[in-house]
């Protein structure tokens, strides 16, 4: 069996599926800084506008584990560029919107294409490097997507200088452009010939909606009763949909993977480490605010963030080749801690630099955690299983954020948002997050008693745990 691509066409594959990352980040993210003025020229309440970013997340979470289970199906590369031009018809319609439910409709259908493509890139990534290189080419794909999330609000304030906000959503089309062209080297693995099981996917589909709604309904001030009723509702779909699952083969949720004690702990750990940075990232912008610093003040300081993380993420997944996860994650997640807990106990009135090289420290510790953790997860699954394995880490970095960004929403509720509170609890999520990558290193999780098979040795082989 060959491992990983030849040169030159591995590098062609990186580049179609760097650009293919970017357009789906970029898009997906730029229409935040847009929103207001959106809202003037629809005519529309900001609070009901806020639904074009929500609406996208819900969908992501969603449709993730499905799609992976369909790209197991119809192919990974089909699936895959499948979802590009989903995402890109859907963005060419946004740029026609003339009212805010049609503008809802479009982006649900950009958030269907975009989860189609999240949900097997990382699987796509294991088919074009080799098995002792999968570590720095989930790294370069962690940058690529930091980067243009990062990116996203800058381009969109530059385009909003210049040109009304439908053209903010075409800024990515030249990624998918470019993405498409380079599309034939990507690998084209076989198909798994069994049956998709659509029961299952719209029970997955169902849990993960009701679940959040009913969350951010919560959050957002309505009835009480009605959302707990909604989250009620999801959790009830969820034990049936769990149960249901024990008895597939290849199972939407991907029990099989998480009744592995080393991919249950880099699942857990992942989700709570994405809880934790989230709960920083959204929180501090409030908090600064409260201290008088402006809007720009702001973006530049938090800015050290993803530019530590660029730098921190590819020697982290070059590591990982090489050092064990549990190791890289718990020195992260350490450092992370001490971060975290810097930046609750800043100065009453903290200067620029004291805010900045706290978030520049707190970014390379997520940097140093993050990358190994999801190489762990893709490289401890069989390879019949890498696009449930790269759903499962898309889908734990997509309910973190989410869950971070509800919580948020709570401390604000409670006026305890715009403190020293946030920090703290992203410091224990940390914690907690650090406890599961050191357990990792224990030998009966390293070396579980599973019955390995052929084509599972060469990828155990390269993993470090």
């Amino acid at each position: 069996m060959q491992d990983g691509l030849p040169i030159p066409r591995r590098y062609a594959a990186i580049a179609a599926m760097s650009f293919g990352s970017a357009l789906v980040i970029i898009d997906g993210g730029v229409a935040n800084v847009a929103l207001p003025t959106i809202a003037r020229d629809l005519g529309v309440e900001h609070s009901s506008v806020v639904s074009i970013v929500t609406v996208y997340q819900v969908m992501l979470v969603m449709l993730m584990l499905p799609f992976s289970g369909l790209g197991e199906r119809v192919g990974l590369k089909r699936t895959y560029q499948a979802g590009q031009l989903i995402f890109t018809v859907a963005t060419l319609l946004c740029f026609f919107a003339k009212s805010l439910p049609f503008l809802l409709i479009v982006r649900a259908v950009q958030a269907t294409g975009a989860a189609a493509v999240l949900s097997v890139a990382s699987a796509l990534i294991r088919q074009i490097y080799p098995a002792n290189q999968l570590g720095r080419g989930l790294a370069i794909n962690s940058v690529v997507v930091t980067s243009s999330a990062a990116a996203a609000p800058t381009l969109g304030g530059l385009v909003l200088a210049v040109a009304p906000w439908p053209w903010v959503f075409a800024s990515a089309i030249p990624f998918a452009v470019v993405s498409l062209l380079l599309g034939g080297a990507i690998p084209a693995p076989k198909p798994r010939n069994t049956t998709f099981d659509v029961p299952g996917a719209i029970m997955c589909a169902a849990m993960f909606g009701l679940i959040i709604g009913g969350l951010e309904s919560g959050v957002h001030g309505d009835s009480p009763v009605i959302s707990a009723a909604i989250v009620l509702a999801g959790i009830t779909v969820g034990v049936y949909f769990v149960r249901r699952e024990r008895g597939e083969t290849h199972p939407i949720l991907p029990i099989d993977l998480l009744a592995r004690p080393v991919i249950g702990l880099s699942a857990l750990g992942g989700f709570v480490a994405f809880t934790a940075s989230m709960t920083l990232l959204i929180s501090t912008p409030f908090r600064m605010q409260a201290l008088g610093f402006s809007a720009a003040a702001i973006g530049a300081a938090i800015a050290p963030w993803p530019m530590t993380n660029m730098i921190v993420a590819p020697l982290a997944g070059y590591l990982s080749d090489r050092i064990p996860a549990g190791i890289l994650g718990g020195i992260g997640m350490a450092i992370s801690i001490i971060a975290l807990t810097l930046i609750a106990l800043m100065p009453a009135n903290p200067t620029y630099f004291d805010i900045a090289w706290r978030m520049a420290l707190c970014g390379s510790g997520f940097g140093l955690y993050l990358p190994p953790n999801a190489r762990l997860i893709i490289g401890s699954a069989p390879r019949e299983r890498a696009a449930a394995a790269g759903g499962l880490v898309s889908t734990v970095r997509l309910t973190g954020q989410t869950t971070g960004a509800t919580l948020v929403a709570a401390l604000l509720a409670y006026n305890i948002g715009a403190g020293g509170v946030p920090p703290m609890i992203s410091a224990g999520l940390a914690l907690i997050a650090g406890l599961c990558s050191i357990a990792r290193l224990r030998p009966s999780i390293r070396n579980p008693s599973i019955a390995e098979t052929q084509d599972e040795i060469p990828t155990l082989r390269h993993t470090r745990y």
